[in-house]
């Protein structure tokens, strides 16, 4: 499961919500990317920094980019229902896809958000997996 990979990333390595999305999902879904890359989403951590939207969702969606789109995502016939389906089926749990409105229901000083961040794995692999097998 994606989630099995995220303590290493989210508690061990101290990385944001996104952050430790897309590393986790490096590895599971074996995106090829390397270090450096996920520093592209380090600002989108915390909303993007402003409590807009959830960066564990941010980071999902980065996932499906690299699973979904070849080359430019406006040529990609799979990218708008998968994200589509990501972002309703997070706000369906959450009532929002908005960090500001996440985090007060997620967040525990403990362990942060991480109940909102192993959600948004659970809501990927079933996007992805209910996806694929329709495009069967």
């Amino acid at each position: 499961m994606l989630k099995d990979y995220l303590g290493k990333y989210y508690f061990d390595g101290n990385y944001n919500c996104a952050e430790s999305m897309l590393r986790a999902g490096n590895d599971f879904y074996s995106l090829g990317l390397h270090d450096r890359d996920m520093i592209l989403v380090g600002a989108y951590g915390a909303g993007i920094q402003t409590g807009n939207t959830c960066g564990a969702l941010l980071g999902a969606a980065a996932i499906l980019s690299m699973k979904y789109v070849e080359a430019k995502a406006h040529e990609s016939k799979d990218i708008k229902p998968v994200v589509t389906d990501l972002m309703n089926r997070f706000k369906e749990k959450y009532g929002s896809t908005l960090c500001c409105d996440v985090k007060p229901q997620a967040f525990k000083p403990e362990v942060r958000c991480l109940s909102a961040v192993e959600a948004a794995c659970d809501i990927l692999e079933k996007v992805i997996a209910d996806y694929d097998k329709s495009q069967e």
